[in-house]
């Protein structure tokens, strides 16, 4: 597809517009945005979302490239959701200039390019093509890559990333199904995506304080280093790491680095602190789960739903692909079972049935099958009366929220670090958890639902 019919088809199929009432064009804000946020795919867009609220910062996200000169929502932090981790990297790099454009023409002190903790990207990119885009448009000569989020086991030492206690490469993540990460080394992967000088920061630089890493940035830039790896092995490491990117335009990382940056904006009095919710009114209806993710974590919540006995529903792509499974047949089996349980769909499996399933109906052919599908199901299920999502797979969730009309989302009370609740405006009335695959605990899909109480409470 065309760069131009992208950008556009983006716009269009995750339901924003100029005359969208969410986003009115002149009225209703005293002041601009103070962090302004692209993101590369909509769970991480909702899990960034979450760390700067529950760092006392409004925050509002918003679905796809908006209009120019769209008017963005009175908050202290907009960010915008695109689907642009996995598509090729001169697309990725136009719709997020075109998203980063309308923060900063909208006022945005500080842009964030917000990318999975896992860093999972091509060698061909995306997050350093983009990220080199960003730094031009913001005419900042030096940025960070800070992708760590320790409270979900994300950390980097000496320039590699860890996953828990395993290095990247010997993750579940070398066999992520678009994007298999095989080498832990983050200087080296990212220096394959750019040519901009990439170098590191490394932890011992880090723990003596936000002067010295200061000192470090202006040495590095010096010497010629435009992209620095930071080492962070915890939530102090970020706070440290963001408080010496207080002045600069452009930072990039994954949803923890949002936890120092807030705090720079609180701290200098330009944001008043607000509370997140603990709980959150949903709108009555019956529930669902959609997962659409193959991660290691995913796997364990779906078979925690089978111990429980929710029941369930596996999609089967050959079926799928034949004709004889459909979105109809799948929604009506959904409709057919208990309103108190909800019902679990999933195409979710291990790497080897994964692989077989690619092998013959071809990597990206076979998660696009599997995103429409489910994406189809749950607007036949919205149109029945289902109104509490709950969705794993950050491609998964792109497509099912492009598909149920949902143009924002107010962020609500935390599930899992990563996850919170939110609810939809000015679109249908639904409650919605959008799960990164990677994320929560094996009992996510069970308890998730503790947290919602009906809307005339």
């Amino acid at each position: 597809m065309a760069r131009a019919a992208l950008i556009r088809a983006g716009r269009r199929k995750l339901g924003k517009t100029a005359e969208s009432p969410l986003l009115a064009p002149d009225q209703g804000k005293d002041e601009g945005v103070r962090i302004g946020a692209v993101a590369d795919d909509i769970t991480g867009a909702t899990d960034l979302c979450l760390m700067l609220a529950r760092e006392g910062l409004s925050t509002v996200q918003v679905m796809g490239v908006p209009q120019p000169a769209t008017r963005m929502p009175d908050a202290d932090a907009v960010v915008i959701a695109l689907k642009s981790r996995s598509i090729p990297a001169p697309d990725a790099v136009e719709m997020s200039r075109a998203a980063a454009n309308v923060l900063r023409a909208d006022g945005a002190e500080q842009i964030l390019f917000k990318y999975c903790s896992t860093f999972d990207s091509t060698d061909q990119g995306n997050i350093g093509p983009v990220a080199e885009a960003l730094m031009d448009l913001t005419g900042c000569p030096l940025t960070i890559a800070c992708p760590s989020f320790p409270a979900a086991g994300r950390t980097t030492y000496k320039g590699h990333l860890f996953v828990g206690d395993l290095l990247l490469s010997d993750s579940p993540l070398k066999d992520h199904p678009l994007n298999p990460m095989r080498d832990s080394n983050l200087v080296r992967v990212l220096q394959r995506q750019t040519a901009l000088p990439v170098g590191l920061v490394q932890i011992r630089t880090i723990r003596q304080g936000v002067e010295a890493l200061r000192a470090e940035f202006a040495a590095r830039q010096a010497e010629g280093d435009r992209i620095l790896i930071v080492d962070t092995l915890t939530d102090d490491d970020l706070r440290t790491i963001g408080e010496a990117c207080e002045d600069m335009a452009l930072v990039t990382g994954g949803s923890g680095i949002g936890l120092g940056l807030a705090a720079n904006f609180i701290r200098s009095g330009k944001v008043r602190p607000q509370p997140i919710a603990r709980r959150m009114k949903a709108p009555a209806g019956r529930s669902v789960v959609l997962a659409g993710s193959c991660s290691a974590a995913t796997l364990g919540q779906i078979e925690a739903a089978r111990g429980a006995g929710l029941p369930l529903l596996a999609l089967d792509p050959t079926a799928l692909a034949a004709g004889r499974q459909t979105p109809a047949d799948i929604a009506a089996w959904a409709i057919a079972q208990p309103a108190d349980h909800p019902p679990v769909i999933y195409s979710s499996a291990p790497p080897d049935t994964l692989r077989a399933v690619q092998d013959r109906l071809g990597r990206h052919e076979a998660g696009t099958l599997i995103e429409t599908t489910l994406a189809e199901t749950a607007r036949l299920l919205r149109d029945a009366g289902f109104s509490r999502f709950l969705i794993a797979g950050g491609e998964t969730s792109g497509a099912v929220v492009a598909a149920l009309d949902v143009t924002m989302l107010h962020i609500g009370p935390e599930i899992a670090p990563g996850v919170p609740w939110t609810r939809s405006a000015g679109g249908p009335d639904l409650a919605l958890a959008l799960k990164s695959g990677n994320f929560g605990a094996p009992d996510f899909f069970l308890r998730a639902w503790d947290l919602l109480e009906p809307d005339d409470v």
